[in-house]
């Protein structure tokens, strides 16, 4: 399990630090948007990233625990609320750790005039625990990793990059700002959406699982 941590954080390195730059371009465009209109963008951006990663963490347990491996089945060894669990964890608790607590950290180092922190399945809960839920539904029926899991990775970025944006509104920040917040953003997507799309649901598979099948 070492080894495949290791081996997924280097293949995504080079995708999330190319994500993470867009986002400082997207950065530069959306400067001085009122926080309102930041506000709704984060909650388009975080529920669907929210339910790609939920379709991407249950494919994963689904694809190992099916008794042909690597086919698309319908009946297997998965159990329909274990993936549930599964699939909702992975993805709102860590989805939230991506798009919500590493960026507010930024933003309380940066000390940004509006830090504020953005719990969406509390916030919105009737709109992100259902998306979730959904999510790992698709799985059950057909699971799918590859195109979700990179459009996850974006979202995820884009997502974290408007939570910052939040907290900066109107203000005009020093240059000297965004080589941290490129940091950050880096940081918020690289670790937790390896964890949640990969390495969380092989924790629940038997023993050889983690070698036959990932995402990237």
């Amino acid at each position: 399990m070492t080894g495949l941590i290791w081996t997924e954080l280097k293949q995504h390195a080079p995708f999330t630090a190319i994500g993470a730059l867009a986002g400082i371009l997207v950065m530069q465009v959306s400067m001085n948007l009122p926080k309102e209109v930041s506000y709704q963008i984060f909650y388009i951006l975080h529920p669907i990233h929210v339910v790609l990663s939920a379709l991407v963490t249950a494919s994963i347990y689904r694809l190992h625990t099916c008794k042909h491996f690597g086919e698309t089945c319908i009946r297997g060894k998965c159990n329909l609320w274990k993936l549930l669990l599964i699939g909702y964890t992975g993805s709102v608790g860590i989805a939230t750790i991506s798009d919500s607590i590493i960026p507010y950290l930024g933003e309380i180092m940066l000390n940004l005039p509006n830090r504020e922190i953005h719990l969406g399945f509390i916030e919105k809960w009737w709109l992100v625990n259902p998306l979730a839920i959904l999510g790992v539904t698709f799985a059950f029926y057909r699971p799918e990793t590859r195109l979700p899991h990179a459009g996850h990775v974006l979202l995820s970025t884009w997502a974290s990059l408007f939570h910052i944006i939040m907290a900066i509104g109107t203000t005009t920040l020093p240059s000297y700002y965004y080589p941290a917040i490129f940091t950050f953003l880096f940081l918020a997507v690289w670790l937790p959406c390896c964890l949640s799309d990969i390495v969380f649901p092989l924790l629940f598979v038997g023993h050889g699982g983690a070698k036959r099948h990932h995402p990237a």
